[in-house]
């Protein structure tokens, strides 16, 4: 009776141990009493130097922490396991299935974490979704993506804000930027930059024809707030326009969304959400920074050489994501070739699979 979850649990004891190693847990260790080691040593505040220690220090015991709270997870599970199967007890069974199918899933995202080692992998996110040509259907696709990711990001327990939002005419949306809050929200959502085809039979056109339809997203890790990206007041354009949409008479009536444009990058950003123009303005300032830091990152690393997300400019043609709804279903990524044939259970935001597999593949893809 409890054969699967013993094999099952053996793999993973396994999969743990590759991880402790690949990762470099006991070197951790070694660092960690050096520096508490220094700081105990050390008889006065050294400012900026102890406040980079004390950081370091903290961030490794989390990493620790994470290591032995799943240990004492899998410890906890064979002595369920041993228990029933001395007792041969249905009850320990079930409790003991449910107890491990929560485990999977939390050392699923746990190996997802220890994939990513970018320094702003352990940053919220920024997410924008841009609807392609092709009118009502590429809005809708642009909306149904958009549900996806919301869907994810409420599995993960992570904060979301649509902070701008252009409906379409008809159907759909024409564009979305959301604010996502959580442990490695950018390091997972990074997988899904680029651009995204569906394939099916079109609910507007009243021939039942097949269309094609392509919306692209953009993810950016959010910048600290002490981090010292310049933006000169001389460089920006500032306008302020009535919030469209939904919001009551005081969003008609009142010039409260904002639009910033960088003169020197070109990049604009707005935000109509909210009710009070200086929060709109913090929102979009906030947004603005986000995309001049990514574009620094983007710098530095091609003067490196390195792959950063395998992100392409955002052309028809260089989708990275297809989704077949007919005639067969199917979704397909181009860049690591994992696939799957349940294409509803992806649209309702069970994405992981997905992201595992982009993380995999970008770590065997950055040169040494």
């Amino acid at each position: 009776m409890f054969n699967l979850i013993t094999s099952e649990l053996n793999q993973i004891k396994k999969e743990f141990e590759e991880i402790k190693s690949v990762y470099g847990l006991e070197k951790k260790l070694t660092r960690l009493k050096e520096i508490e080691s220094k700081l105990n040593s050390m008889t006065t505040w050294k400012g900026e130097e102890t406040k980079k220690l004390l950081k370091e220090k903290s961030e490794i015991e989390k990493e620790i922490a994470e290591f032995e709270k799943i240990k004492e997870d899998i410890e906890e599970i064979e002595v369920m396991v041993e228990i029933g199967e001395e007792e041969n007890d249905i009850e320990i069974y079930k409790e003991c299935e449910q107890k491990f199918n929560l485990f999977k899933e939390k050392f699923g995202t746990f190996k997802l974490k220890k994939f990513m080692s970018d320094e702003n992998d352990s940053r919220n996110a920024i997410l924008e979704i841009n609807a392609g040509a092709g009118g009502t259907e590429a809005q809708d696709w642009a909306e149904m993506l958009m549900r996806m990711y919301l869907r994810w990001c409420e599995r993960k327990n992570f904060k979301t804000e649509i902070v701008d939002m252009l409906r379409g005419e008809e159907a759909g949306i024409k564009n979305v930027t959301i604010t996502v809050e959580g442990s490695y929200a950018y390091g997972l959502l990074k997988s899904e930059s680029g651009v995204h085809r569906l394939v099916r039979i079109s609910p507007f056109d009243a021939n039942k024809r097949r269309h094609t339809s392509f919306a692209s997203v953009s993810v950016y890790p959010e910048a600290d707030e002490d981090l010292q990206i310049e933006i000169k007041e001389d460089d920006l354009k500032i306008e302020t326009f009535r919030a469209s949409g939904h919001g009551g008479q005081h969003v008609n009536k009142t010039a409260s969304a904002v639009r910033i444009t960088h003169i020197p990058t070109g990049i604009t950003v707005q935000c109509q959400n909210e009710r009070s123009q200086h929060r709109n303005r913090a929102l979009a300032m906030k947004i603005l920074k986000a995309r001049l830091y990514e574009l620094e990152l983007k710098k530095r690393e091609k003067e490196k050489e390195k792959i950063y997300s395998q992100q392409k400019d955002i052309e028809w043609g260089n989708q990275i994501r297809s989704y077949i709804l007919h005639p067969y279903k199917m979704i397909k990524d181009h860049r690591t070739g994992y696939e799957t044939n349940d294409p509803q259970a992806v649209l309702d935001g069970i994405i992981d699979d997905f992201i595992s597999a982009y993380l995999k593949w970008n770590l065997s893809s950055i040169k040494p």
